[in-house]
């Protein structure tokens, strides 16, 4: 973890920021003492909403219907 005065995390923010995108994590000081700390930024989970599909999607009356016995044999390897 690096410390860095106010005054140079002012001067030097980009190359601070490009630290921290690189998982570094950096604490910045004012008169010597921890004020703030740069961290990275923890990717987000989109928000799911049920039902955001409703309408769009159709599933077929026959859909759970048993396959016809050439298909079936494909998938057994007979």
């Amino acid at each position: 973890m690096q410390t860095v005065n106010i005054h140079e995390a002012k001067t030097q923010f980009s190359k601070l920021i490009e630290a921290v995108t690189h998982g570094e994590e950096i604490v910045i000081a004012k008169a010597g003492k921890p004020a703030a700390m740069l961290v990275p930024m923890q990717a987000q989970k989109p928000i799911r909403k049920p039902g955001a599909m409703k309408g769009k999607i159709k599933i077929a009356s026959d859909f759970d219907s048993p396959l016809p016995d050439d298909l079936q044999a494909a998938f057994e390897g007979q």
